[in-house]
């Protein structure tokens, strides 16, 4: 297999990660290998073998680095002051065809020295998971980490169900930096490592910003955003520690995340959040809580700490606003509105509302607006009716509002039930459905009448109430 590694994180110093490489497993099976990724990261694979032996972490390719990065956390709201990665091997970076530098990371790959008693394994369950989330996120227009190869292990991974099938997803990513990857730096007082983090992470992601403040309003901007497309299609992340919040701008960890069914603003889904910190609706002030960490460990470099705290402090407070700026725009989108108007968002809110109130599929709801069915997504069909009237006055007003409806809206997200279904099929060594869901979500705005019944909300017995994070 040839790499063209050009790695430039294994360059920083050694306080900033462990070097070690992958745990080899017993018999490695390639289950997965994303073509079109490869060909952009300039990847040219020679033979299956090689690629589940390269992919398990049983064949280090030349000229990677392999490293274990190091970071801590506020892990739902709970400082953690060591992390790191736990059960994941950065091999190195490549710069794609399109000149985009990017990270290529084995994940379940080992213990590492950040394991905390941890097998540093992952099993199949949540492989197939990321693989197919984080695709259809891609798909979706979303950034995103990416899924480039999954491989069977042929060792067991020991959880509370029992012995599953063990499996190594690798990830590509714009960077693996964190949030709390500078928050650690900054909680030692190691601020010549904090400079050197905050250079590098200029370097590499935001070469127009200037200084650390420069670094947090770019990070600010990009997470905004992404906030913002999230909730545009019903995603809810659910473990937005501060390790998980990509300065990138990417989503980043599919542990116990999931797309809503039937819309409801207080919705949960991890099984560890207990108390609903990362709700769908809390997702805005969650990134804000987050950026405001991003600020204090930054601040902890610069001369004037008194300067720097205002002035953090007020690109921290703006989040809200960009945020409310980015959904009103793709909501709006999702009722075909494009030049909006005094009281356009009043529309999107009491539609919200009346979805809340009567059960209405996410995705399919927004989605039927550009047909004549959307009364049935509602219990109470005149719910929808006495919304309809006005809407349809205003968006009269629109040039072309069904193409608009269609781009804002998929058709096809990766359902929970049907993730579920997916891993139970894959457990007993059947990937049909696993293939299938790839190549579905790989167009998610196109209608694909043959996969209409992928579209279907779970039945009452298909309804997952809780997701996990599989470690």
């Amino acid at each position: 297999m040839t790499i063209r590694f050009d790695n430039s994180y294994a360059a920083l110093p050694a306080g900033f990660y462990t070097r070690l490489d992958p745990t080899p497993v017993k018999a490695p099976r390639l289950l997965a290998f994303n073509d079109d990724l490869a060909t952009l990261l300039g990847i040219a694979k020679d033979d299956l073998p090689d690629l589940a032996a390269t992919f398990a972490g049983n064949s280090v390719p030349e000229g990677a680095a392999p490293l274990a990065q190091l970071y801590a956390g506020h892990q739902f709201g709970n400082w953690n002051p060591q992390l790191g990665d736990g059960r994941a091997i950065l091999l190195g970076e490549v710069v794609g065809t399109d000149g985009q530098r990017r990270d290529i990371q084995l994940k379940g790959s080992g213990p590492t020295p950040y394991s905390r008693m941890g097998d540093g394994r992952a099993w199949l369950g949540p492989v197939l998971r990321e693989y197919v989330v984080s695709e259809a996120m891609h798909a979706l227009g979303i950034p995103t980490t990416r899924a480039l190869a999954a491989v069977e292990t042929g060792e067991p991974v020991f959880r509370e169900q029992g012995a599953l099938p063990g499996a190594v997803l690798t990830r590509v990513a714009a960077s693996h930096l964190r949030v709390g990857t500078f928050q650690i730096f900054a909680a030692r007082g190691e601020i010549a490592h904090l400079k050197t983090l905050t250079q590098y992470a200029i370097e590499r992601h935001y070469p127009e910003a200037d200084g650390p403040m420069g670094l947090l309003t770019a990070v600010r901007d990009a997470q905004a955003r992404l906030i913002a497309q999230w909730m545009s299609v019903g995603f809810i992340h659910g473990v937005m520690n501060t390790d998980n919040c990509a300065i990138s701008g990417e989503t980043i960890d599919y542990g116990p995340c999931a797309f809503m069914d039937v819309y409801h603003p207080n919705t949960v889904f991890s099984s560890i959040d207990q108390f609903g910190r990362y709700a769908y609706s809390n997702q805005p002030d969650i990134v804000v809580w987050n950026l405001a960490q991003l600020a204090t460990a930054l601040i902890q470099q610069t001369s004037d700490k008194e300067a720097a705290v205002e002035e953090a402090t007020a690109i921290v407070h703006a989040i809200p606003g960009l945020i409310r700026e980015h959904w009103a725009e793709m909501f709006l989108r999702k009722i075909g509105i494009t030049n909006a108007q005094d009281g356009d968002l009043d529309l999107v809110t009491d539609l919200l509302q009346r979805m809340a109130e009567n059960q209405a599929d996410f995705t399919n709801t927004f989605r039927s607006l550009s047909a004549e069915s959307t009364r049935d997504q509602f219990t109470d069909p005149a719910a929808f009716d006495s919304w309809e009237d006005g809407w349809r006055a205003r968006v009269a007003q629109e040039a072309d509002p069904i193409s608009v409806i269609n781009a804002a809206n998929p058709a096809f997200i990766p359902r929970n039930h049907r993730i579920e279904q997916m891993i139970d099929a894959a457990v007993a060594g059947d990937y049909a459905l696993f293939e299938r869901l790839g190549s579905v979500l790989s167009t998610p705005y196109d209608d694909q009448p043959d996969h209409a019944d992928l579209k279907r909300p779970p039945k009452p017995d298909e309804v997952v109430p809780a997701t996990f994070c599989g470690t």
